[in-house]
């Protein structure tokens, strides 16, 4: 260099200047975002603008570990890696979330400040490319979390839902390492996705819902009619019934001669609606059908969130290879193998006030030909009024009193008179016992197990919350077929034999099964058709409000 010619010397300096501007100017960034995390105080909350930052912990870990390096910015100017993740941002509304939980009013508001200055050729100040950095870092900390295990707390939730909230099992430092690695910010946040195919079906259904929901101008006050409405019959309701049928393409406008009528057209468009929306498909307009038709794009997508919320909530043992699944809120029961459906059945639920509880257990064991005991409640307050009136009640229901360790108690030599008894009240095996041939036990703290019942007549029925809490099964030979497969001894005919007897027999399976009992109001099939139900339960509306907080 000392005998290099001046003019040379001049060119080189001139050629190194634009990347020792750089390196200065991202040295001089690191040390604005390094002051800006030495001055945090332990008890103050990590802010940007007056914004509390949500990931404190996980954002000085991350910029720790890498020296305090932007991740957002290249040059002093936004990168197209900020730019997705803002899009992301937008995107997380398909997943049921609200984009402004992850700071996209402030972050819109810098970036248009970005865009202005670049413009107008004026660099960005160093305290706003660090804001910038540290927002985005914690958008992505805190969405990152919410896809993993969810926003809301389900055991801050009313109601017996006995849902053990997921712990994080991901470093969300590392998983921003992955996606600064490979520039990729979608595909590192669906790895947070539960594992069930359904989730990802399920924002394909709120982003087409989204859609429909941009077009729609109807009028969605509910329609309300004090009895079930049927063909040839008027009400001042069907004009918009009429609307909203040809709006979700199920009726193109036709000529009729009194709009309040309800026609035969309109009559095969709504057995059409209720085929697709799990309603008996008779065609008559009564309080689940009105409630269906009632339900606008913007509510229905409010429905389709709270069930996203849902399944993330779910527990891992949805990654095993086989289980049964009970969907409350659908009345049914489906047996998984390979997350291949093999067997689906009609089921019975608990009633409003005895709402079967949200939980997951392990079956381990099926009694055949079994005994119902009695609930001390129901003892004291149906069988003990009953005996006092009919000291043949007990025969006649072939239930019989004993003690609790299983030993017979004549009924006479009780004293039926008082406020409860020192025994136990059972039914015996029997065509007529409560829980009909066969139960199936998954232990848990609630009693509540899956069981046959001699009340067949009531799966045909579109209402199915009936029982005290407990599952009543539609199809329990064959399911009790299927889950003792492994056994070649249990054949068919076995096994109605074992469900034919005067005393019950217990079979232990040969391997635990996972039961997932689930209450989903909406869920989407492998084709991405969205499936709406009614909350039986009145479950949704606070799920929603803590979603949209």
């Amino acid at each position: 260099m000392k005998n290099m010619p001046k003019h040379l010397l001049v060119l080189l300096l001139l050629s190194l200047a634009p990347g020792l501007f750089c390196f200065a100017q991202n040295t001089d960034l690191q040390d604005n975002i390094r002051l800006k995390l030495e001055l945090d105080q332990p008890d103050v909350p990590l802010s940007v603008r007056q914004n509390e930052l949500f990931a404190k912990g996980d954002i000085h870990q991350f910029y720790t570990d890498r020296l305090f390096a932007p991740v957002w910015t290249e040059k002093g100017v936004l990168s197209e890696f900020a730019y997705e993740l803002r899009f992301e941002i937008g995107q997380s509304k398909f997943d049921g979330l609200n984009p402004q939980d992850y700071h996209l009013e402030l972050i819109n508001i810098v970036f248009s400040q970005f865009e202005s200055n670049k413009k107008q050729a004026i660099p960005n100040a160093m305290d706003d490319l660090a804001d910038i950095d540290l927002l985005l870092s914690d958008a992505f900390f805190h969405l990152a979390a919410h896809l993993e295990v969810g926003k809301v707390n389900p055991r801050n939730l009313a109601g017996d839902w006995e849902i053990t909230p997921k712990t994080s099992k991901v470093s969300f430092p590392e998983l921003l390492n992955i996606a600064v690695e490979k520039q990729q910010i979608r595909q590192t946040l669906e790895t947070l996705y539960p594992n069930i195919t359904i989730y990802k079906k399920g924002r394909e259904v709120i982003r087409a819902m989204d859609e429909i929901r941009k077009q729609d101008s109807l009028n969605w006050k509910a329609v309300k009619v004090s009895k079930t409405i049927k063909v040839g019959e008027t009400n001042n309701g069907i004009p918009d019934l009429r609307k909203r049928l040809a709006f979700w393409k199920y009726l193109v406008p036709y000529p009729f001669e009194d709009e309040n009528e309800y026609d035969s057209t309109m009559f095969l468009a709504v057995q059409k609606f209720q085929q697709r929306n799990g309603l008996d498909s008779d065609g008559a307009l009564g309080k689940n059908t009105l409630y269906a038709l009632n339900l606008s794009p913007a509510d229905l997508i409010d429905k389709a969130s709270v069930n996203m919320e849902r399944l993330r909530w779910l527990p891992d043992t949805l990654r095993g290879a086989e289980m049964i699944l009970v969907n409350i809120a659908n009345y049914q029961l489906d047996y998984l193998n390979n997350r291949d459906t093999l067997f689906s059945t009609r089921v019975i639920v608990g009633k409003k006030y005895h709402e079967s509880p949200i939980f997951s257990s392990a079956m381990s064991y099926i009694v055949f030909s079994p005994y119902w005991n009695l609930p001390t409640s129901i003892v004291r307050n149906e069988v003990m009024p009953a005996v006092r009136k009919n000291s043949n009640y007990l025969a006649q229901k072939n239930m019989e009193v004993v003690t609790f360790s299983g030993k017979y108690v004549d009924p006479s030599t009780v004293n039926w008179s008082g406020k409860s008894i020192p025994y136990m009240v059972r039914q015996k095996p029997g065509e007529n016992n409560s829980l009909g041939l066969v139960k199936f036990m998954f232990p848990n703290e609630h009693s509540v197990y899956i069981h046959d019942t001699p009340a067949r007549s009531l799966f045909t029925r579109e209402d199915r919350a009936l029982s005290h809490g407990c599952i009543r099964i539609q199809d329990p030979a064959t399911f009790a077929a299927l889950l003792l497969k492994n056994n070649t001894a249990w054949t068919p005919e076995k096994i109605n034999a074992a469900m034919h007897q005067s005393s019950e027999q217990i079979v232990t399976l040969d391997r635990k099964i996972p039961v997932v009992l689930l209450y989903l109001t909406f869920w989407a099939d492998t084709k991405g058709q969205g499936h709406f139900r009614q909350d039986i339960y009145d479950r949704d509306a606070e799920v929603l409000e803590a979603l949209r907080k």
